[in-house]
């Protein structure tokens, strides 16, 4: 039995403060690294049609936990809306934020352990709903059950991060 995920379209996403394949931008990480915690602009085009909202992710797939770590879910992004500026609050009434793996709402940005880099994979998802119709309050798997179930396109960007001895 085949378990590999099916290949969905691609669009356009670009972020000028953490382009693609650079280390994560200073003011992207946490403050304990010497950042300001806030999360990247982020700029997509090239949505499909049908997409009546978008969400946000950033995983971590190195983090040492088995199954990655999960920095930002974000979501009920309005169709017409094509970017989010830098530091995008956690109270924002413009989106709803999942509790990330740190546990708190919103964007937190890179902490890895020393060791090997990390990277950072900041996803926008094209849905063809306008809202997901998930509580932010209930645990994240449930936001991303409805994003990854439902998507019909998606871009990515990733960034690194290393902390070393």
């Amino acid at each position: 039995m085949d378990h590999t995920t099916p290949e969905i379209p691609s669009f356009t996403l670009l972020s000028s403060t953490t382009p693609d394949g650079t280390e994560v931008a200073p003011q992207q990480l946490v403050e304990g690294l010497g950042g300001e915690n806030l999360s990247p602009d982020l700029q997509w085009s090239g949505a499909p049609e049908g997409t009546r909202s978008f969400a946000v992710t950033c995983f971590d797939p190195d983090a040492p936990t088995g199954s990655g770590f999960w920095h930002w879910v974000a979501w009920d992004i309005p169709a017409d809306v094509g970017s989010l500026p830098l530091g995008v609050p956690r109270d924002s009434s413009s989106l709803r934020q999942a509790h990330n793996d740190f546990g708190t709402q919103g964007y937190d940005g890179p902490e890895p352990p020393a060791g090997p880099p990390h990277r950072y994979v900041f996803s926008v998802h094209a849905l063809p709903v306008e809202s997901l119709e998930v509580d932010p309050e209930s645990p994240h798997i449930g936001a991303r059950f409805a994003i990854f179930s439902q998507q019909l396109a998606s871009a990515s960007l990733t960034a690194h991060y290393q902390v070393t001895d």
